[in-house]
């Protein structure tokens, strides 16, 4: 459905956005693309829909070229950007049915109801919403064509936690219809709640890519212990040893009963073993790269 081949895109000589990007996104599928502000996010989303142009390399949507076909893409592509900019003398519903004119398809019913459950007042002005407000615009604007394809760069920023809360409901609505959705984000926790695969940038390089069940496999694992007195562990799957008082923590990359074994005979108090976040993961991939 969407398509990458060596993206690459410098905003003069020193001035780096992206750098031979390549990825598929299957029909159907949410892609997750994570970073840190200033990995290229954003310049892989504007440069994906046209709203600046590559410097080198290609891509597709829908196997129609983003350059050349770009009008005819964005018939079928609903798009959330981080920034939010719009006519601010109109009402929320002259704004909402300006756009949804542009499309051939009937929108008033599905504005009706995702202003409902937004809790979004369309009589208001946009110059006198709030930034959440104003980003509850543009849920509506982005899904109210039933877009085949859609993209978010950082879509819940803005949001109250009970509106990210229902904005996830909707977008699972709009992917059980069967939409195609790249998420872009710096928050990992949203990613890990919904996406299949995730490409991890940085600094304008994609780094890995990954499906999050397996990401979430990895045989790392965060451990605490509480002892009676001091012990002594040393082994080379310990990392990032941390001693508070009698409490231990560390990573650990080995497996389960060699750990076991380890603490075998020793005064334990405490064992707690747990999974590694996804930001946790992040941050190893990056350290990784680094070395």
């Amino acid at each position: 459905m969407i398509n990458l081949e060596k993206l690459t895109k410098y905003y003069n000589k020193n001035a780096r956005g992206i750098i031979d990007v390549s990825f598929d996104i299957k029909e159907g599928e949410i892609f997750g693309f994570i970073g840190p502000n200033g990995a290229g996010k954003s310049t892989t989303v504007r440069t994906l829909i046209n709203l600046i142009f590559p410097t080198s390399g290609s891509g597709t949507m829908m196997d129609l070229d983003i350059v050349k076909d770009t009008v005819e893409i964005r018939k079928h592509v609903g798009y959330i950007a981080g920034e939010i900019n719009y006519y601010e003398d109109m009402t929320v519903r002259k704004f909402l049915e300006y756009s949804g004119k542009f499309y051939k398809v009937d929108y008033e019913e599905k504005l009706d109801y995702l202003a409902e459950k937004l809790e979004l007042d369309l009589t208001r002005k946009i110059e006198n919403l709030s930034f959440g407000n104003k980003k509850k615009v543009a849920i509506i604007q982005a899904f109210i064509h039933n877009p085949k394809i859609i993209i978010l760069d950082e879509p819940t920023s803005g949001l109250d936690p009970l509106m990210q809360t229902i904005f996830f409901d909707l977008l699972e609505e709009e992917h059980k219809r069967g939409a195609t959705i790249f998420f872009s984000s710096h928050i990992l926790s949203e990613v890990q709640r919904i996406c299949d695969r995730v490409g991890i940038v940085k600094e304008g390089y994609l780094v890995k890519i990954e499906k999050i069940e397996d990401i979430m496999k990895t045989q790392a694992k965060n451990v605490r212990i509480i002892a009676d007195g001091d012990i002594v562990l040393k082994n080379s799957h310990i990392a990032k040893m941390k001693k508070t008082g009698n409490i231990y923590t560390f990573i650990y990359t080995g497996k389960v009963n060699e750990l076991l074994n380890l603490l075998h005979g020793k005064e334990i108090i405490d064992l707690t073993i747990t999974e590694p976040t996804l930001e946790e993961i992040f941050m190893h991939y990056y350290e990784r790269e680094e070395k």
